[in-house]
């Protein structure tokens, strides 16, 4: 068989980046998609070929599978890792970017996979790996959106897999902790710009400097403990349906758990 060929999502920075290394490593065929293709000479130096890709526009979608089935006649991994965390409370945020925030995470993520899954069936394998996040089992202050998002990711996988299953295809949720990445200083932004000032100010700052000290700080899991979970997740015959790992992710689930939702609320309250 020739080599198996993976297509990961949000791929010219953080997670995805990391995860097309780690699966060209592995001897994967990587097709690394982002919206702007400049951002991965680096990758394409390396033998990945980058894609251009946005997950809220149709055409750009359709025309890369179309691509990638055209050149390989097969997509048999597929990483959904784009997605990106809007913050704000929920009083506050527009309903434009309530939407866009579950067209990247949610929408753009099922319609991929209604892209990819008939060449999977056709050659009865293929693993689709979830990015979501610990947030889609837990909630902070003011990510009313972002949480929407990742548990509305949980329960589209389970039902996907159920659905998969009998056609050889793995569906995998990977839930990662707190990861040094971008993603916190966009969330912090975004929390400024819509609740910054009015009747959340006060928690509001205080939620927005804490992700800042967080994502700037040194506590975070690297990128790449995600990227080899992947790796292993695509490469083992019998992969879990769920990872959870990462800075804080296993506690932090466990805390939920064991002590209920008002405990919980008043840690996070605590914590900012």
């Amino acid at each position: 068989m020739s080599k198996q060929v993976a297509l990961i999502t949000g791929a010219s920075s953080g997670i995805g980046k990391e995860a097309a290394l780690e699966l060209k490593d592995k001897g994967f065929t990587v097709y690394a998609a982002a919206r702007r293709i400049d951002k991965m000479k680096d990758l394409a130096n390396k033998g990945i070929r980058p894609i251009s890709m946005d997950v809220t526009d149709e055409e750009s979608m359709i025309a890369a599978v179309n691509e990638i089935l055209s050149k390989e006649g097969r997509i048999d991994v597929l990483v959904n890792n784009a997605g990106y965390g809007s913050y704000g409370a929920l009083e506050d945020v527009p309903m434009e970017e309530a939407r866009r925030q579950m067209e990247v995470n949610v929408f753009g993520l099922a319609r991929l996979i209604q892209l990819v899954v008939p060449s999977m069936r056709k050659n009865k394998f293929g693993k689709i790996v979830n990015v979501s996040s610990m947030g889609g089992k837990i909630w902070t202050n003011f990510g009313a959106w972002y949480h929407a998002t990742k548990f509305a990711v949980e329960g589209l996988s389970d039902c996907l897999r159920l659905e998969l299953e009998p056609f050889g295809i793995d569906v995998i949720v990977v839930e990662p902790g707190g990861i040094k990445t971008d993603w916190g200083i966009i969330a912090a932004e975004h929390l400024k710009k819509v609740s910054a000032n009015g009747p959340y100010a006060e928690a509001a700052n205080k939620s927005a400097e804490g992700m800042i000290k967080n994502y700037t700080g040194n506590q975070l899991s690297k990128p790449e403990l995600i990227a080899r979970t992947i790796g292993k997740a695509v490469t083992v015959r019998r992969p879990k349906t769920r990872y959870l790992v990462g800075f804080m992710a296993k506690p932090m689930v466990f805390m939920k758990n064991v002590f209920g939702d008002r405990a919980y609320d008043r840690i996070i309250k605590m914590f900012g």
